[in-house]
C-alpha cells in the first residue's frame, strides 16, 4: 500500500513539474490567458484588461514600477535578501520598522509568480504558498528574464477593482493608452499598490495622493541607474 502511494506521488510530482515547466516556457513569449485572481474578481467587479507588448507600455510606467515596489530588481535573482535581513532583525520597542520606498521583502519577481501561477490572499493560504512561489519565482528569473518578467507584472497586477494591468488602468483612469502616460500619471496608477480596491486612483484615495509624490521622486533618483535604464529601455 505505502508503495503504491509513494509511487502515485512521485507520478504526480513529476506531471506537476513537467507541466509547470512547460507553461512557464510557453508564457516567455505568450500572456496567460487568465489568472486565479482574475476569475475570482470577474464575478464580483468584473473583468477589464487589455494586455500590451512591453513597446506598448511607457518608460514612466515601467521607472514607476521599479521605482516603488523593487528598486532592486536589475539586480538580484528573484529575492530582495538585504529586504528581508532587515525586516527580520528585532525592533525597537515602541518604533515601527519601515523599509525605504521600493526597498519592499515581495519583489516584482515574486509578485509574478504569485499572481500569475498561484492565488492571492493572507492566513494560512499565504504559508501554503510560500514554498510554490519561491519555485516559480526562481524559474521565470532563469527562463524570462527581468524585461519580460517586468512586461508581464505591469499586464496582470491588479490596479483597480476588476481592473487588471497598465493598459486597462490607463485607459480607465485618464482615457489613454498606457505608452502616453505621464510620469505623474503612471505614479499615481502604481500608487494603488498592494490594495487597489481600498487605495483608489478615482476618486483619489488618500493614501494615493500621500504616496505618488514619493514615487516620483524616488523615479528621479533612480533614472540614472544603467542597469534599471537597461530594462526599461530594452524595448
Amino acid at each position: 500500500m505505502l508503495k503504491k502511494i509513494w509511487r502515485f506521488t512521485k507520478k504526480a510530482m513529476l506531471w506537476m513539474f513537467v507541466s509547470s515547466l512547460l507553461y512557464v516556457i510557453i508564457c516567455k513569449w505568450i500572456m496567460p490567458p487568465v489568472t486565479i485572481t482574475q476569475i475570482s474578481n470577474a464575478f464580483g467587479y468584473g473583468l477589464k484588461r487589455d494586455y500590451v507588448s512591453g513597446s506598448e507600455l511607457s518608460y514612466n510606467a515601467k521607472l514607476a514600477a521599479i521605482a516603488s515596489e523593487d528598486q532592486a530588481f536589475p539586480d538580484h535573482t528573484g529575492f530582495d535578501w538585504d529586504a528581508i535581513e532587515k525586516s527580520l532583525k528585532p525592533k525597537k520597542k515602541g518604533k515601527k520598522r519601515k523599509l525605504p520606498l521600493g526597498a519592499g521583502t515581495s519583489t516584482i519577481t515574486q509578485q509574478v509568480a504569485k499572481n500569475v501561477f498561484l492565488w492571492q490572499g493572507g492566513g494560512v493560504f499565504k504559508y501554503i504558498r510560500k514554498v510554490p512561489e519561491a519555485y516559480f519565482t526562481l524559474l521565470i528569473e532563469l527562463i524570462w528574464g527581468k524585461e519580460r518578467i517586468l512586461d508581464v507584472y505591469l499586464n496582470v497586477i491588479e490596479m483597480g477593482p476588476g481592473i487588471f494591468g497598465m493598459e486597462a488602468a490607463s485607459q480607465a483612469y485618464f482615457g489613454k493608452p498606457a505608452k502616453q502616460l505621464s510620469r505623474a500619471e503612471a505614479a499615481m496608477i502604481i500608487a494603488c499598490l498592494p490594495n487597489p480596491k481600498i487605495f483608489t486612483v478615482k476618486p483619489q484615495s488618500r493614501r494615493v495622493s500621500w504616496r505618488y509624490p514619493q514615487i516620483l521622486r524616488e523615479m528621479h533618483n533612480i533614472e540614472d541607474d544603467p542597469d534599471v535604464l537597461e530594462i526599461i529601455r530594452s524595448h
